[in-house]
């Protein structure tokens, strides 16, 4: 019997690592998946119909928050549900990308301290099946995340009533 050659047994090492990192990679895809299912269990929000209303049942995630997935000016974005917050306040670092334009500029008082914010407004704002319009928003450069903060100017024009662990928005 011969010995395998040098050349052989460096592409058996070679093939080995490279089966090894394809495993790596699969496996770091499934994870990724499961763990923004965790963040947001409404990556795909069913809308039911009545009549000319819609309905939409959020959720809660595993920190207890209500996080969608949506649109704003047909652009995909994730939204964070909170209803101690005035208007809508998108981050900075995602204005440009979603079209919208800086107005006046004034300061918020919020959870990090007080921000110097800019006005704006949001031309089409989508949840699943619901579409509000004209929806007074701020830009916010002080926010990091790349969740927009769903607040207050937006669901003033829904009704939305939470029963155990479920969010329900539904248009007027």
């Amino acid at each position: 019997m011969t010995e395998p050659s040098t050349d052989t047994r460096s592409t058996a090492k070679w093939m080995f690592v490279l089966a090894w990192a394809c495993l790596f990679g699969l496996l770091v895809i499934i994870f990724g998946d499961l763990l923004e299912q965790q963040v947001n269990p409404n990556q795909a929000p069913v809308s039911l119909r009545s009549g000319e209303q819609v309905e939409i049942r959020l959720e809660q995630n595993r920190q207890g928050h209500y996080v969608v997935s949506g649109t704003i000016n047909e652009q995909p974005v994730v939204f964070l549900v909170d209803t101690g917050a005035t208007s809508v306040a998108v981050p900075a670092h995602l204005a440009d990308e979603l079209g919208l334009q800086r107005g006046r500029s004034g300061l918020a008082s919020t959870a990090n301290g007080t921000v110097r914010i800019y006005q704006t407004e949001i031309a089409k704002l989508g949840i699943g099946a619901i579409t509000l319009y004209n929806v007074d928003a701020n830009i916010n450069p002080g926010m990091q995340s790349d969740h927009i903060l769903l607040g207050m100017s937006a669901l003033k024009q829904l009704e939305f009533t939470q029963r155990g662990k479920t969010l329900i928005l539904r248009t007027l």
